[in-house]
């Protein structure tokens, strides 16, 4: 095909989307987008309706939005100088004209008109919202400016876009440039077996590690260093990984802080631009939160609730490593946190994470989730045959890479072909760290809500590979990172709402994370855990003392995790409504390690703030910015609405099915707040969050409604 990135089927053709092809097919679908545009602003005021205006407008880009979602993808996980480059020379045009729709005093003038016709009255709710959505999107976006500050808007889309690229490049690049290779067995020893033999793997690839002069290659990646700093007991070894991975992003020459600073500028200028406070506000408007200062005040309240426990949880560990060492008690140095905080889990309760790992081969967690879900949810997957390179057979669907795997997923119930995914679990150089969920092509729903076209999604992430041709042996931590993104996926497949705009995880982004956060409780609960949870050479499910000391140790340091995730909340929250990045005398640093103090223990050596290397805040142009703390939000809903499947069963049907229906599949077709209502019945409160968390005891929880602000 001449333009493989315009074919429009879900059976992608990855072997064919090469960095070539992207000026050509780019070109040409900005071309089309652009006409279809230009038919709706051509439109005479008598032929104005919903379905040539609000409906057109939803599918004027769907070619550019399928092209480019491929090479966005591609960028994350298949990275390489040719394909940087062709998107280098792609994006800036390709930003501007997306920045440039709702700044179209011509499409505005449509939608206007629409939106003030006697027929927004005659239409049904979805489609009435969808109208007064899209008004939002354009008011939000400035198209009622001077042209001269329009044109301000556009550049700092544009700006904005490229140098956020830069940033998550820069991240990346800095990853891969550092690694440790050990060649003194005796000094890795207690790091878990299947992290060393993939450490042998990786110097046998990168340092040439043989049987006979072995060595170990010890990377920055989430599946080598977590391991590594939580039981190498080199001290040194630690520190110098610590210091390495503090260093991202920091030094030249992928120094990411002068894009920092570039970044929370240009944020701040447009946010005055169009009549905001700051950015957080702008951002936060049709959130859940609706303001900056209350996203502050939330952060505060579970801060009250979670600062002693933290105290008291560092207090401890710095006590055991003085009874361990018979040393004096002092500061604990952070590159020694992890692998005391391993070693008192053991030797003080009797828990070794690593023992879970026998449990969960990727193979059989992936069998359990699918199980799960179908009885839960009513949705069936079936794996396909893959191939990369040469076809294998003629159901075989064509992957990007060898690690990749594809399934389908259909209506349980009725049979009901709802869509397309891939999974791609495992590290490589070419592929940006983390865990994600991304949705290549949104389907789209009939006004019964079937499936007229299905959904094509991707599940990425980082865990420990299998060695030796030995099944990936998964942690906890990691199936919990599987579930989330599956929680995404069930969120965007099981989507029903005939408006593409409004569909699948189009919805308020701290309410975005409840479906992905609600599924990991199923990591967690005896159960559910027998379904996938099985010995990888017995077939056992885990032993009850074992599971026990899972569920017993769940909450082990809870207060520093949760101090963690909000100290990463408020330094975000700070940084786009306090801080002044025109004010060339403050120092972004100072202000940063200010911004967190009260949140952060005290350790012997202070750690420099990450971001840096804070993806999520400064890799795309907007991302997480002012909404870190949808996490914990999130976390708080979720908490409050799994309580509904505790108290009629983890695994009933009729539960599951109500929050398809009452929370998955209604997108952003009515207000977060109702549709929490709808499945739960009353509001949400702190409660649940609290008490599974540990910070309150279940006395306080019934003496107390606690609310979030």
């Amino acid at each position: 095909m001449r333009n493989p990135f315009l074919e429009m089927a879900p059976e992608i053709a990855w072997g064919r989307l090469t960095p070539e092809n992207i000026q050509q097919d780019i070109q040409k679908a900005l071309q089309m987008a652009e006409r279809n545009l230009q038919a709706i602003e051509a439109l005479p005021p008598e032929d104005i309706d919903y379905e040539s205006v609000a409906a057109a407008l939803d599918d004027a880009t769907e070619v550019l939005d399928y092209a480019w979602s491929k090479i966005e993808h591609l960028v994350n996980v298949m990275d390489s100088p040719d394909l940087r480059k062709a998107y280098a020379e792609t994006m800036p045009e390709v930003t501007s004209f997306y920045s440039n729709i709702c700044l179209r005093e011509a499409l505005w003038k449509q939608v206007k008109t629409l939106a003030e016709s006697p027929e927004i009255e005659k239409l049904d709710p979805i489609r009435k919202r969808h109208v007064e959505e899209l008004v939002e999107d354009f008011l939000e976006s400035g198209t009622n400016l001077p042209e001269e500050e329009k044109q301000r808007v556009r550049e700092i889309d544009n700006r904005l876009a490229e140098i956020t690229q830069k940033f998550s490049e820069n991240v990346l690049d800095a990853t891969n440039d550092w690694s440790c290779i050990v060649e003194d067995e005796s000094m890795i020893e207690q790091i878990p077996e299947v992290v060393q033999q993939q450490a042998f793997e990786n110097a046998r690839t990168h340092a040439g590690a043989t049987e006979d002069s072995p060595k170990w290659r010890f990377t920055l990646h989430a599946p080598s260093m977590i391991p590594f700093m939580k039981f190498a007991q080199d001290e040194s070894l630690r520190k110098e990984m610590w210091e390495a991975s503090n260093a991202v992003g920091s030094q030249v020459p992928w120094d990411n802080e002068p894009l920092v600073l570039e970044i929370l500028k240009l944020r701040s200028d447009k946010a005055a631009i169009l009549g905001h406070k700051h950015f957080a506000d702008k951002v936060l408007k049709r959130r859940m939160v609706k303001q900056g200062t209350r996203a502050r005040q939330f952060i505060q309240n579970v801060k009250q609730r979670a600062i002693s426990p933290m105290h008291e949880e560092v207090k401890a560990l710095e006590q055991f490593r003085a009874d361990q060492l018979r040393e004096d008690l002092q500061k604990l140095a952070p590159w020694d946190v992890a692998y005391w905080s391993e070693k008192m889990l053991k030797t003080l309760h009797d828990f070794d994470e690593e023992e879970l790992r026998q449990y969960f081969s990727v193979d059989q967690v992936m069998s359990g989730l699918f199980d799960l879900v179908e009885r839960v949810f009513g949705l069936k997957v079936v794996e396909k045959p893959t191939f990369c390179g040469s076809r294998t057979s003629d159901d075989a669907l064509e992957v990007w890479h060898p690690q990749v795997s594809a399934y389908e997923v259909v209506d349980a119930d009725t049979g009901e072909y709802l869509g397309l995914f891939y999974t791609d679990w495992y590290p490589r150089d070419s592929k940006r760290g983390g865990a994600w969920m991304d949705c290549l092509r949104s389907g789209k729903s009939n006004h019964a809500g079937k499936i007229i076209e299905p959904h094509i999604i991707v599940l990425c992430g980082n865990m420990t590979p299998g060695v030796g041709g030995k099944p990936a042996l998964m942690t906890h931590d990691e199936v919990l990172t599987i579930f989330h993104e599956f929680g995404h996926l069930m969120h965007q497949i099981c989507g029903a709402v005939p408006v593409d705009y409004l569909n699948g995880i189009s919805v308020a982004w701290d309410f975005v994370e409840l479906p992905s956060q609600i599924l990991e409780n199923w990591v967690w609960e005896r159960e559910s855990l027998d379904l996938f949870a099985r010995h990888v050479d017995t077939g056992e499910t885990i032993p009850e003392d074992l599971y026990q000391k899972m569920t017993e140790n769940r909450n082990f340091q809870k207060g520093l995790f949760v101090m963690r995730q909000l100290s990463l909340g408020i330094m975000d929250l700070d940084m786009h409504i306090d801080y002044d990045p025109n004010d060339p005398e403050l120092s972004l640093n100072d202000f940063v390690e200010s911004s967190v103090k009260t949140y952060r223990p005290e350790w012997k050596v202070d750690s420099p703030p990450i971001y840096r290397k804070f993806g999520h805040l400064f890799s795309s142009a907007v991302g997480y910015a002012a909404g870190y703390y949808s996490y914990l939000w999130s976390e708080v809903l979720e908490s409050d609405a799994f309580e509904a499947f505790k108290a009629e069963g983890i695994l009933n049907g009729e539960t599951g099915r109500r929050f398809r229906r009452e929370i998955l599949s209604v997108g952003n077709s009515l207000q977060p707040e109702e549709a929490f209502k709808n499945f739960k019945g009353q509001e949400p409160r702190l409660n649940a969050y609290l008490l599974k968390s540990g910070l309150i005891d279940a006395e306080t929880s019934e003496r107390e409604s606690i609310s979030f602000t």
